[in-house]
């Protein structure tokens, strides 16, 4: 006889969860609100019987997969759901913790929900990292911002010839001094900003890259293998290996595209074609590196001191690879640019093509990595 499955729908926040239980026979009950702690987790699967028999799910939010790993090590099958993707009916104008529960679990058990892919502890933190050394960066830009406003409101210009934030840059403004005691303390704060987050970024690279040196090596082998690629130096290479995790989960290029949300929208019906704006739901980090990365083939296709550094190592099928994305995205680049299409636009065509290359790269990547080690 087979065993019946309970679906459970958790509504989860920072301090409680609220829970849901959706029987097989059709029941649907709440079962109130616990405290989110590992004690409360426990308790609770040990009271709805065999692990064997459930089936959690919560909507992925601010709480992390904490409750995800508790539940994997208690036994519990659970999945994280994505939330934009959970149907809502229209005319519903009544919103509790309880009811999203008894939703969730509702949904769960008639199989509408969609679930995310969830990264294990280690993938986890390296892309807490690369995302705090990319925060560290928007600081930066920032405080640079400040200090260079600062100066030219008070009228200070460098020397000609001095290009901003390099080491010459720098040392003109420390050697600045203000007649106005206000306006050097300005000075002096807006310096230190500038110069402290400086050395923040270098701290974070600097953890990144031995990260990177104690992480599995399938992962290890797709960063060094992603540097192939023009555009994508190592901490690209390293942002875009952890916010995908596994590549070989794509069952293909459009399908990656579609996760970095730079696939069009799409407003058709019968006759009528509409095309809009891409759709931006998917990962905005990932997003970020393609299109910056996708500048680099407005430039002829060539192989300078740097790409040769980094290719060294590079298995020959890969530098082929590499190579055939210089020529394609060139010549996508060129041709849209002749045609007058605007700059953006072009950038995000050619970083969503590019998509492409880095799933042919990541997969060939991840392959040799599982040989070597079957070996």
């Amino acid at each position: 006889m087979q065993k019946k499955v309970r679906f459970l729908g958790l509504d989860v926040h920072a301090e409680t969860i609220s829970v849901a239980v959706a029987e097989p026979s059709g029941e649907l009950r709440s079962l109130g609100t616990i405290a989110n702690r590992a004690e409360s987790i426990r308790k609770l699967v040990k009271k709805l019987g065999p692990v064997e028999q459930l089936r959690a799910c919560y909507e992925a939010g601010p709480t992390g997969y904490v409750l995800y790993w508790q539940l994997a090590e208690l036994g519990v099958n659970c999945e994280v759901i994505a939330p934009t993707l959970v149907p809502v009916k229209a005319g519903n104008r009544v919103k509790t913790d309880r009811r999203d529960a008894e939703h969730l679990a509702r949904c769960y058990r008639s199989g509408d929900l969609t679930a995310v892919w969830v990264p294990d502890a280690g993938s986890e933190a390296l892309r807490d990292l690369v995302r705090a050394r990319e925060s560290a960066k928007q600081d930066q830009l920032r405080a640079r911002h400040r200090l260079s406003k600062f100066l030219l409101r008070t009228g200070q210009r460098p020397a000609h010839g001095v290009k901003a934030w390099t080491q010459e840059y720098m040392k003109w403004v420390q050697q600045l001094r203000f007649g106005q005691m206000a306006q050097e303390a300005t000075r002096l704060d807006y310096l230190h900003e500038v110069e402290h987050l400086g050395q923040r970024v270098l701290r974070l690279e600097q953890a990144i890259a031995e990260a990177v040196k104690a992480a599995s090596p399938a992962l290890q082998q797709v960063v060094r293998d992603l540097q192939a690629l023009r555009g994508i130096a190592h901490i690209s290479a390293v942002t875009i290996a952890a916010e995908l995790g596994n590549i070989s989960r794509f069952e293909g290029a459009r399908q990656l595209m579609g996760y970095s949300g730079a696939v069009p929208s799409e407003d058709s019906s019968g006759e009528r074609v509409r095309r809009g704006h891409i759709t931006k739901t998917g990962n905005a980090h990932l997003r970020r590196i393609v299109v910056e990365a996708a500048w680099s083939y407005r430039l002829r296709p060539a192989v300078g001191p740097a790409l040769r550094k980094r290719q060294e190592g590079v298995p020959e099928q890969i530098k082929e690879i590499a190579w055939k994305a210089q020529h394609r995205l060139h010549k996508r680049f060129s041709r849209l640019s002749a045609a007058g299409k605007d700059r953006r636009k072009i950038v995000t065509a050619v970083g969503r093509e590019l998509l492409g290359f880095i799933w042919a790269i990541g997969i060939k990547a991840e392959t040799a990595a599982s040989q070597q080690l079957a070996a």
